[in-house]
């Protein structure tokens, strides 16, 4: 497996698991709508941390990204709700 393969494979896990926990905590749908929401959220949650200059200090890498994307999937998943 690539080094590309893998770093997309890992971003999309990322995106799923974001896009889970979005759906725990604004409720939410099926599988293809978690992955959605959690690799747009993985983009506007690490926007808005670096815009917001909001440092976690966690030294996991991967926990920062779960984070970041999960806080963007909830931001965007309630945008859409507002909008709908």
């Amino acid at each position: 497996m690539s080094m590309g393969t893998q770093s997309l494979l890992i971003f999309l896990l990322i995106g799923l698991v974001a896009g889970f926990l979005a759906s725990l905590v604004v409720g939410g749908g099926g599988l293809i709508r978690c992955l959605l929401s959690g690799i747009i959220g993985a983009f506007v949650g690490g926007f808005l941390f670096n815009a917001l200059g909001i440092s976690l200090r966690i030294e996991n890498a991967l926990v920062v990204q779960i984070i970041h994307a999960t806080v963007g999937a909830i931001v965007v998943v309630l945008i859409a709700r507002a909008i709908a």
